[in-house]
């Protein structure tokens, strides 16, 4: 009798353990897409080389991809569009984590191509991009976000991070462009200079500067120390 109670108690075991398996792949697979995978690298190579407007290079996009993947963000919010040359990056993370991009610009030529471009790679059901100024529209934001990337006007990084900052949840990342740690500051100064030297000694922040591309600073939220 105890014999055929353990037999039934391991056939049981591994009937449970394979549905729950079959649970856990639908889960990856839903993830997984790779048409749209093909459209965006398909876009992506016959844009190369030509963006321009004040976008982010290449190196910069990856980054800014990576990081999303690797946190399995799903909240994110740009503030500077351009013509989505980010943005693509963004949401293209974001169709693999379940997730979608808030993007803004002021700028309705810009913003108006960036729309095009967000079609043409796929991703518009992974895009709410916004015609506003977002001096304005950051603070009417609820939020809560988990990513943040600022590439707008540089006199105003310092506003909208503190707009922002209590938006961004614990464990979010706010990365913000061309921004110098010391070594490109030939390049970069005022707006966001005065940025970094706030953040850079916030202690709920770990902030680093990768400066392959055209200066990101990536600041990861760790709550109160």
């Amino acid at each position: 009798m105890k014999i055929n109670i353990i037999i039934c108690s391991v056939i049981l075991l591994y009937i449970v353990q394979f549905f729950c398996a079959g649970d856990n792949v639908s889960a990856q697979e839903s993830t997984v897409n790779p048409t749209l995978d093909d459209s965006v690298k398909s876009f992506l190579e016959e844009k190369r080389g030509s963006w321009r407007d004040m976008n982010v290079p290449e190196s910069d996009g990856k980054i800014l991809y990576d990081i999303i993947i690797k946190n399995n963000y799903k909240n994110a919010l740009e503030i500077g569009t351009s013509t989505g040359h980010s943005g693509i990056w963004i949401a293209w993370a974001l169709s693999k984590t379940g997730g979608k991009l808030i993007t803004i610009d002021i700028n309705e030529d810009r913003y108006r191509e960036a729309l095009a471009n967000f079609k043409k790679a796929g991703l518009t059901k992974y895009i709410d991009a916004q015609l506003a100024n977002a001096h304005k529209l950051v603070k009417e934001l609820e939020g809560p976000f988990d990513f943040i990337f600022s590439d707008a006007d540089k006199g105003w990084y310092k506003n909208y991070f503190i707009d922002l900052f209590p938006k961004l949840v614990i464990g979010g990342c706010f990365t913000a462009h061309n921004v110098s740690d010391g070594t490109l500051s030939q390049w970069f100064g005022g707006g966001t200079a005065e940025f970094y030297s706030y953040i850079k000694d916030i202690p709920e922040l770990e902030t680093t500067v990768d400066n392959s591309g055209a200066g990101l600073s990536i600041s990861y939220k760790r709550g109160k120390k």
